[in-house]
């Protein structure tokens, strides 16, 4: 089963970015598709690869930081390819 995640890891902290740009180059060294902007990071692949990712991945990045929040949105289907038809 194909899914689609779009995540945001907010740490609650002074010193934000460096957390940050580590989650975001595991996510990229994983292998899935990864799609990026400003706000939000976007995962797409099979479901137990992508959840096997993050839930090592934010284990590992709460480890990291005193505080934070991550908010996912998952989607069952493949949503990589969308593309706004306006």
């Amino acid at each position: 089963m194909k899914i689609s995640v779009e995540l945001t890891l907010t740490p609650l902290q002074n010193e934000f970015e460096a957390p940050i740009i580590d989650f975001i180059k595991k996510l990229r060294a994983s292998g899935l598709t990864i799609l990026e902007n400003p706000l939000s990071t976007q995962v797409y692949g099979d479901y137990d690869a992508v959840m096997k990712l993050l839930t090592s991945e934010i284990k590992n990045s709460f480890e990291l930081i005193d505080s934070g929040i991550i908010l996912l949105k998952i989607v069952k289907s493949d949503r990589s390819k969308y593309e706004p038809s306006f």
